[in-house]
């Protein structure tokens, strides 16, 4: 068996950063996806991803925003592929908000990182929303965060970019290649696949959705939902063009499922609008790819009733998977019976964003340099004590 410095399973999100940081570095990494990434069949597709600087699930997790935007851009650099839209975001909420976003006080604890860290932003009354961004139909109640700096990012040309930077660094990508089983020695770590046999230094697992196949024992601390993401068609396309319209997330004040979308990208008549559910746990291998009538029904409602000019016709839809942890928190720590082994898992659904620093941050571990960020808030004993 040829012998890596670090071998990856999974090469999505994380998984190309990861590869990519590696590559830079001159470590000979290989790297395995049972698909052909970036793919539908995941977290990492739909277009779109909303990114944002100040973090409301934890101002520790903001410096990672900060870096990623930094890393983005120079992705975009050296590929001359847009990857990152500063759009600017929305954040709507009030005190009577019946939706929550991941973890209490999301509002807040937004407005708290970002004035920790110096970001950009203004507070707004409800008036104030609604003559810079008509569309909204907010109440007297609400309030609004706009941080200008926020925005989304192109998930699929991101995975795209990262692992064709990180092929031309040197790294060895295997796609469409399951891996069977992992074993820690105090040599070194083992890959079986379908197709073969590999060793490395170290091995970092960041499978999504297939993670708790591959660490059955801690899969119960990993639930895997199925979400779904709509376009509906809009009435005045230029109304809902970046510029004219933000990014947002809506905490809204009738009903438990919050609302999050985007401006009309890509000359596409239509903005992508989604909502989140955490009530049923599925499999990878288990889940409906299907949009349902009764689903979209379910979000048309909630567009119709708060955006101005936004058709009932939804155009398109599609299904993709969150991995979550009890706290909405990220996982990224060495395996506590194997030390050769790295548990990556940053999800929750709010994990893309961070993807390119917490690709350094992954690097920095295999390779046994001090970590650029603070990684004990993403320990596993936080969960599994």
């Amino acid at each position: 068996m040829a012998q890596y410095d670090v071998a990856l399973i999974g090469l999505g999100a994380m998984g190309a950063a990861t590869a990519l940081q590696l590559a830079k570095r001159g470590a000979r990494v290989i790297g395995f996806d049972r698909f052909a990434p970036p793919h539908v069949f995941g977290s990492s597709h739909g277009g779109t991803r909303v990114t944002r600087l100040a973090i409301g699930e934890g101002d520790h997790l903001t410096p990672l925003a900060m870096r990623s935007h930094q890393l983005w851009r120079e992705i975009e650099h050296e590929t001359g592929t847009e990857l990152l839209n500063e759009t600017g975001l929305l954040i709507i909420s009030s005190d009577n908000n019946a939706a929550q976003t991941h973890v209490a006080g999301f509002f807040g604890k937004t407005v708290v990182a970002a004035e920790k860290f110096h970001i950009a932003h203004e507070l707004l009354g409800a008036a104030q929303i609604r003559r810079r961004w008509p569309q909204f139909q907010v109440r007297d109640d609400e309030i609004g965060y706009f941080e200008p700096s926020g925005g989304f990012v192109r998930p699929e040309a991101c995975v795209r970019a990262q692992l064709s930077l990180a092929r031309r660094h040197g790294a060895q990508l295997h796609f469409e290649q399951r891996v069977l089983q992992f074993e820690s020695g105090p040599d070194c770590a083992t890959l079986k696949t379908e197709q073969g046999h590999y060793s490395a230094d170290k091995l970092i697992i960041a499978a999504g959705a297939w993670l708790p196949e591959l660490l059955p024992q801690y899969a119960r601390l990993f639930k895997i939902y199925r979400q779904v993401q709509l376009w509906f068609e809009t009435a005045d396309a230029a109304a809902f063009a970046p510029g004219a319209f933000s990014v947002f997330i809506w905490e809204l004040p009738n009903s438990p499922r919050g609302l999050y979308g985007f401006p009309a990208i890509d000359d596409e008549n239509a903005i992508k609008v989604a909502s989140e559910e955490f009530l049923a746990p599925t499999t990878p291998e288990q889940v409906n790819p299907e949009v349902s009538a009764a689903e979209i029904d379910a979000v048309r409602e909630l567009v119709t009733r708060t955006l101005k000019g936004i058709t009932r016709r939804c155009v398109k839809a599609t299904a993709c998977l969150y991995t979550v942890t009890p706290d909405f928190g990220f996982v990224i720590d060495t395996h506590p019976e194997f030390d050769r082994v790295i548990i990556a898992s940053p999800c929750s659904g709010h994990g893309f964003k961070h993807s390119p620093a917490i690709g350094e941050a992954l690097a920095d571990l295999a390779l046994g340099q001090p970590p650029r960020f603070d990684l004990s808030p993403f320990r596993l004993k936080r969960l599994s004590s």
